[in-house]
């Protein structure tokens, strides 16, 4: 990869295109509402704007609930990778980038999560016998339970010989989460003109758009011991474990932030600040976070367009918080407080739905995010 434009590499190149993907989500979601009325059995009754969201809610007698169930995805094989090369097995961080996909999921509609469960699926039981690498997925699963402030309840280690490759773990998992103050729930229903748009950092990559950096890993002589900019490999880079916003969100809520709506910016990058669903209000990005390394790196050996890069991956944005104007400093201040970057960096309009960084002249349109039926 030269960086020749014989040479541009694509997100769907890569492997992954959302676009064949998001049909069948949608589909999903309009049949599982077909299920919804088995939660009368049992006294409860789902919140039908929470379908499409990152998590779905449900009303019990005195409080919500919330479900996630997330994974992964390939970024361990990056880990694999990297121990033939410095000997660290890294899944102390890979297990808190599990816990991290699943809880940030949860939070973005008030939920804080009480119980979450693991889903550590093998093609070979002799994956386990390396109890280095055991030991580290399953110390840093509990560590980035105890980040989250939730309980390990428990899980499943099914062995898929001939479904997974024997040298290879697939990680996922499932939370619970509980909004015990009603007045906290978070669905977008109240986005309004006027909302300032807040944006948190993100520590990296985080879990997502790893296809396509392992792509051009494939592509590198020295693969992901490559130097890049910043005097990091491109492997520990790509490692770096992805923040937990749960702190931040529980700050929020203990300082009575009024909290519009919340974007957890994984796959479809930038494209995610328009998930609400509102056709009638478009999210105006005015500042633009400088970004790490790893990103401009990849941008460069794929010979990426900008346009591309935001509609992927997060480019320094984990999370997006939504807020009336007068919030907006004391929310930055909040995310600061439990050490985490923030911006003031757009706002919210009354028009079609769209994304607009206006810095970089990008516009994203409501048919380029297909994940809501």
């Amino acid at each position: 990869m030269t960086g020749s434009d014989e040479s541009q590499l694509t997100y769907s190149d890569s492997g992954v295109n959302y676009g064949s993907i998001d049909p069948a989500k949608v589909l999903s979601q309009d049949m599982a509402k077909t299920t919804s009325s088995n939660l009368e059995k049992f006294g409860m009754k789902e919140l039908p704007l929470s379908r499409g969201e990152s998590a779905y809610v449900w009303e019990e007698d005195n409080m919500y609930r919330a479900l996630v169930v997330e994974g992964l995805g390939t970024k361990n094989l990056v880990a694999d990778e990297m121990r033939g090369i410095g000997g660290k097995s890294y899944y102390d961080q890979i297990a808190q980038d599990t816990i991290a996909m699943i809880v940030n999921d949860l939070i973005v509609v008030g939920a804080l999560p009480n119980v979450v469960n693991a889903y550590f699926a093998i093609g070979d039981s002799a994956w386990m016998e390396d109890k280095e690498r055991a030991n580290d997925l399953i110390s840093g699963w509990a560590k980035a339970c105890q980040l989250a402030g939730a309980s390990w309840g428990g899980g499943e280690t099914p062995a898929l010989k001939g479904i997974i490759e024997p040298s290879t773990i697939d990680l996922a998992g499932s939370a619970v989460g509980s909004i015990a103050d009603k007045s906290n729930l978070v669905l977008g229903d109240k986005l309004a003109e006027g909302d300032r748009i807040i944006l948190v950092e993100s520590s990296g990559i985080h879990a997502n758009g790893l296809t396509m950096a392992r792509k051009i890993a494939e592509g590198l002589t020295e693969g992901y011991g490559t130097k890049i900019a910043d005097g990091r490999t491109y492997g520990e880079a790509l490692l770096s474990p992805t923040h937990i916003y749960v702190d931040l969100v529980r700050a929020l809520q203990e300082a009575k932030i009024e909290l519009h709506y919340m974007v957890n910016v994984t796959g479809h990058g930038w494209r995610k600040l328009m998930r609400a669903n509102r056709d009638d209000l478009a999210y105006i990005i005015e500042q633009v976070p400088e970004y790490p390394a790893e990103f401009e790196f990849i941008k460069e050996k794929a010979n990426a367009s900008v346009e591309e890069m935001y509609g992927n991956f997060n480019m320094g944005v984990g999370f997006a918080i939504y807020v009336p104007e007068k919030y907006a400093e004391q929310v930055v201040e909040i995310a600061s407080s439990v050490n985490l970057k923030a911006w003031d960096a757009g706002h919210v309009v009354a028009d079609e739905k769209a994304v607009r960084i206006k810095p970089l002249d990008i516009e994203f349109k409501s048919d380029s995010l297909g994940v809501r039926g």
